[in-house]
């Protein structure tokens, strides 16, 4: 389970990465929002993966699991989420005002010729 989880982390790091590198817009924020589930199912793991326990200590549980992690996943999400929406409207009014989604702002060859 452990190894498939790292593969699953390592995959969605190297595919926001890729995208990241791209020259356009829209797979920047592609790439920005795949490396952010990969970093929040890093951080999420960091917890030890334990099904059918509570997050909370009682004395009635044989076990538990660390609810820092979770806590820290779930700030996570809402963090990524007004990222991602305030860097489309970016991506958007960059659109607006260059004519073009290159992330230099510069027209490229391949782009003129068509």
């Amino acid at each position: 389970m452990e190894a498939l989880i790292a593969l699953v982390i390592g995959v969605l790091t190297a595919g926001g990465v890729f995208l990241a590198l791209r020259g356009q817009t829209f797979p920047v924020v592609l790439g920005l929002t795949l490396m952010s589930y990969a970093v929040n199912l890093f951080l999420f793991v960091m917890g030890r993966l334990a099904i059918g326990v509570p997050p909370v200590i009682s004395e009635a549980a044989a076990g538990y699991t660390d609810p820092l992690p979770q806590a820290l996943v779930l700030t996570a999400i809402v963090i990524s989420f007004g990222m991602t929406a305030f860097v489309i409207v970016l991506a958007l009014k960059a659109r607006a005002e260059l004519g073009n989604d290159h992330v230099d702002g510069l027209e490229h060859e391949e782009d003129r010729r068509a």
